[in-house]
Order: structure tokens, then C-alpha cells, then sequence
């Protein structure tokens, strides 16, 4: 797929016009740019802190103000174009938040990737995206970034511009980060920006083996942002935690960094979400809300059990990305010294979130219910027809903030939504006489390990092609830590019996992210079938959760 032409063009028919004229008229929509917060700030609070990183470092919004400016202007003038894409996969620092508002003030569309994306990723969101420029560090941890920008840049020509935050070492064509930000100063006027126009695109969680690009405009991500930060009574005083990766929507715009930067409050960078890292975060700079996965959650418990830092600033812990154990729930009040918010949401659109005023017993064991009046929801059955209240059904939703079409072919886009526009997410879920809702799983065969969704036909895929492996499935299995285990359950082809390492290094190799490897291995002579001759994964996940001993 070339680059794409209009910013416009693919959506332009998101929401037919007598729905955006209705969510302008309510005050949704406010036909600003999602970097006006900042430029308002910068304005009125100049002095004030913004940004703090890791090590202590601090931007104010004024200094953010300008060097988004900046940054503007030097991809302007290193031959951007307004409305032409740039994957944009660093790790959480100073550096992404200015290269972010740098785009979005130059009418360039960033495309978030995962610092944890690898090149079958990459090379998927790149190419349907038409970037033509990459931006990453050099590299995180033990990983070298280099190698995989010039694989990405030898499959798809068009990717002819990399940037680089930090060393560009042998990188051919690279331009570092620093020289970039130095290419101009903030002069003349920037591209004006169609507040209906793509803002930014998020990816999905791959539930059809791989990441789909969700194209989310100014007006409908700014309301997202903002009406988050009302819903978790964000203000001036609020200093945010963002410990998960920032391409992620829940840390971007649920409310994120997006949503305290809209209320004149502070962000603090965390480079990881380790107890370490998050507790110190907390202690030196009195952040008030953050947000983790269960899987995080279960970690800072059991490091608390031996840390004594001065947690008493944390006010709100928000939780998503997976389902939330009631027992879980109930000890983080008592440990962290913090409410609960769980919050059910998707880069799509819809989100919902328990309230300050709900009963402890809805926290504890409901996902929320929906932010915004205008939010539509039907719970349907396999032929699309409503249930009744309290039953089980696939959700179905459409709203001010919650696309109509991804950027993809017109069969994807006929599968995931419905004619008059409603989001099939497949999320099985019921709801409660309050709207609050209860997550029952998923319609389709989606892992959803450590909030990190992956398709389990992607990774059969690539484990049927083993020498060793005559038929393979892959499951979720129910884990307290991670929410659900990866497993593989293979039958041999032969007499060669591979260890489940082996088997995560066959992926590896073929640039198979490390959150979608296999965590447990089943050897079986065949797989189980339903009648009509398909693998029964109902049977496969009741089997072997029976082998998992009791928490």
C-alpha cells in the first residue's frame, strides 16, 4: 500500500454529517488543534512544570510550547509534508512528548508504535500506513533500534527519512534527533490544522493476527482526553505517572499525558514500570494518579510487602487492558494507599470507567460504564440481536470518539463495523442495571497477556511451519498475573521433541514480538475437534486450565 494521500480523505465518512453537527452542537467537538491545551498553558502558566523524566529532568510549558514549535518546523524544513506519516516508536521521554506535538503542530501524522513492536509489526503499520519516515532511539536496554530501521527501510523504499534519538552510529541516511531540533527556529507561520482531519493513528490490538491502523482526529481525541481528565478529576494540582508505554492510548489519552497536559497539570516520564522505578517516581515528585495493568498491579503489591517509600501522594490508581481480580481490587487500597479506578476501554473509542461515587462492591468487580452520554451501546448474540439486561453478549458501540472505519481494505472494515456504524469489538461483556459493565471475555480466539493483545492464529502460523510440529493451536490460559498465559499445544511430526525455549527462539527469528511467545508448552498426540472438524479451543483451554494448580 503507497503512502496515502489525504489526512482527509479516509475520514472523511468516520461520522456522517448530521452526527458530527450533533456532537459540535453538545460541545464534544471544539474545532480546536490537540496541541491547543499547551499553547493555552504556555500562555497563562509559563513558568509552570509540564514535564519531569526519570532522572529528574523538567520542561515547563513554555519550553514544551517552543520546542514543539521547533520540532514543527525542523520536520517542515528536513522535507516533510503536512499529512504524510512517521512511525514513531521511542521509549518514554522528554524527546517523544516534543517529537508528538511537533508533529500534530506540523500537520504531520505520527504513527504510535510500541517500543516492544518488532519488525513483522513495524513492517505491517508502516507499509499501511505509507510512512515515509521512521523514528526511533538508538537503542533500549539490550536492543539496537539501527539494525531494525534499515530492515524496515530495504522492504519499503518509501520510508526514506530515520531519525534517531541518540547515537546514529553506521545507520546509512539517518539524521540524529539533535541536529534536527537545531535545522530551525520557531519563525513564520505553521500549517493550519484541520481539527476534523487524523490528529494521530493508534494500532490496534491485532485481533486478526496483526496491528490495524485506528486513524483518531483532533476533535474527537481532544474530547477523548479531556472528558477523561474531568471523569478522574484532573486539575492544576494533578502530577501524572505515565509508567506504560506512551504509544499505548490508556497512557496517551485515558487521561494520560494528553488529559493533564489539558488541565495545566504535571507528567512525569517513567523510562519503565518497575516497582523501583514507579515507587521512587511517586515519592520524589508526589504524583497523584497513575495507570497499570493488572499484571503491574500483582508486582508493586508483592514488592510493597518489603518497601517502606512514602506513597501517601497517590490518590487515584487506575487500572485496564485487562480484566482486574476482585481480590486484587480490594488490596490495593490497604497496600498502595490508593482508590481503584478500573477503566475498560479500547484505542477505538469507546471508554468506561467506575466513578468516584460508586459502591466499593461495582469498583471491585465491574469495568465502569461508558464517559459519555452520547455513548451507544447494544449487547447482541451471534446473529446481532439484542439480549436482555444481565446477559451475556458481544458489545457493539458507536459515539463523539469512537471510529467508523480503520485505515484498511473494505472487507476488514465491513467485518468490524456495522452498516449504520457500529463498532463490532468483540468483547463479550453484560451489563448492569447501573450501565456499569462486566467483561466476560472475548468473541474471537484474542490472548490478552499483560494487556498486550495478539491474535493466537498469527503465532500457529508461524509454529506450523516448525520441522518438528505437525499440527499446532495456540490458547490463553487464565493466569492471576498476567491475565492470560500464552500456551502452545503442539503434536509432533516426528520423534524430535522441542523445548518450549527453542520454540520462543524459532519466533524470535522471525521478528515475532517477545509479549506474544509462548509461556507454556502442551505435546499431545492430537488436537481436540468439534464436530464439524475445527480445533475446539473451549475444550483445549478447559483441559489444561484443570493442570494449573489453584492461586
Amino acid at each position: 500500500m503507497g503512502a496515502l494521500q489525504s489526512s482527509r480523505s479516509e475520514t472523511g465518512s468516520l461520522w456522517p454529517e448530521d452526527f458530527a453537527k450533533r456532537y459540535r452542537e453538545k460541545g464534544y467537538w471544539t474545532g480546536e488543534c490537540l496541541s491547543q491545551p499547551l499553547r493555552d498553558f504556555a500562555q497563562t502558566q509559563p513558568d509552570s512544570t509540564a514535564l519531569i523524566d526519570t532522572a529528574g529532568q523538567s520542561v515547563s510549558y513554555a519550553a514544551l510550547d517552543s520546542a514543539a514549535d521547533e520540532m514543527a518546523m525542523s520536520l517542515l524544513q528536513w522535507g516533510l509534508q503536512p499529512g504524510q506519516r512517521m512511525i514513531v516508536q521511542l521509549p518514554n521521554t522528554i524527546e517523544l512528548i516534543t517529537l508528538f506535538f511537533g508533529c500534530i503542530r506540523a500537520g504531520i501524522i505520527p504513527v504510535m508504535v510500541l517500543p516492544t513492536h518488532r519488525a513483522r509489526e513495524v513492517l505491517h503499520l508502516a507499509q499501511g500506513s505509507g510512512a515515509v519516515a521512521y523514528a526511533i532511539p538508538d537503542r533500549i536496554a539490550s536492543f539496537d533500534f539501527r539494525p531494525l530501521a534499515q530492515e524496515i527501510q530495504t522492504a519499503l523504499p518509501h520510508v526514506t527519512k530515520l531519525l534517531v534519538v541518540g547515537d546514529v552510529g553506521t545507520l546509512a541516511g539517518a539524521t540524529s534527533y539533535q541536529l534536527l531540533c537545531d535545522m530551525a527556529e520557531p519563525k513564520g507561520d505553521l500549517p493550519q490544522v484541520d481539527p476534523s482531519s487524523v490528529a494521530l493513528y493508534l494500532h490496534s490490538g491485532g485481533t486478526s493476527g496483526l496491528p490495524k491502523l485506528i486513524p483518531r482526529t483532533h476533535d474527537d481525541y481532544l474530547y477523548n482526553a479531556r472528558a477523561s481528565a474531568e471523569v478522574c478529576g484532573m486539575g492544576a494540582n494533578t502530577v501524572y505517572l505515565a509508567c506504560l508505554a506512551v504509544e499505548h492510548n490508556f497512557p496517551l489519552a485515558c487521561p494520560g499525558i494528553l488529559g493533564a497536559l489539558c488541565v495545566g497539570g504535571v507528567v512525569v516520564l517513567a523510562k519503565n514500570p518497575s516497582p523501583d522505578t514507579v515507587f521512587g517516581l511517586i515519592e520524589r515528585h508526589k504524583v497523584t494518579i497513575t495507570a497499570a495493568v493488572p499484571t503491574l498491579i500483582s508486582l508493586w503489591l508483592e514488592a510493597r510487602e518489603f518497601d517502606d517509600r512514602d506513597l501517601s501522594s497517590l490518590e487515584l490508581l487506575q487500572v485496564g487492558g485487562a480484566k482486574l481480580a476482585p481480590s486484587m481490587a480490594a488490596r490495593i487500597p490497604k497496600m498502595l494507599g490508593a482508590r481503584v479506578q478500573q477503566v475498560f476501554g479500547m484505542a477505538e473509542g469507546l471508554l468506561n470507567f467506575t466513578r468516584f461515587e460508586d459502591a466499593l462492591d461495582l469498583v471491585e468487580t465491574s469495568q465502569g460504564r461508558p464517559l459519555c452520554e452520547d455513548d451507544e451501546l447494544r449487547i447482541v448474540d451471534e446473529l446481532g440481536r439484542e439480549v436482555p439486561q444481565g446477559e451475556v453478549g458481544e458489545l457493539w458501540v458507536r459515539g463523539p470518539y469512537t471510529i467508523r472505519r480503520y485505515v484498511a481494505s473494505d472487507e476488514v472494515n465491513a467485518r468490524a463495523f456495522t452498516p449504520d456504524g457500529f463498532y463490532r469489538s468483540g468483547d463479550l461483556v453484560r451489563r448492569l442495571s447501573s450501565g456499569h459493565l462486566i467483561v466476560e471475555g472475548r468473541a474471537g480466539d484474542q490472548i490478552n497477556r499483560a494487556a498486550e493483545k495478539f491474535s493466537a492464529a498469527e503465532i500457529e502460523d508461524h509454529l506450523i511451519d516448525h520441522p518438528s510440529l505437525r499440527d499446532v493451536a495456540v490458547i490463553g490460559l487464565p493466569d492471576e498475573a498476567l491475565g492470560q498465559m500464552c500456551c502452545a499445544v503442539i503434536c509432533l511430526s516426528g520423534s524430535d521433541v522441542p523445548r518450549l525455549r527453542d520454540l520462543r527462539s524459532y519466533l524470535s527469528t522471525r521478528g515475532v514480538a517477545t509479549y506474544k511467545l509462548p509461556d507454556r508448552l502442551e505435546v499431545v498426540p492430537n488436537l481436540l475437534l468439534t464436530r464439524f472438524g475445527k480445533v475446539d479451543r473451549k475444550a483445549l483451554i478447559a483441559q489444561f486450565s484443570d493442570l494449573i494448580p489453584a492461586q
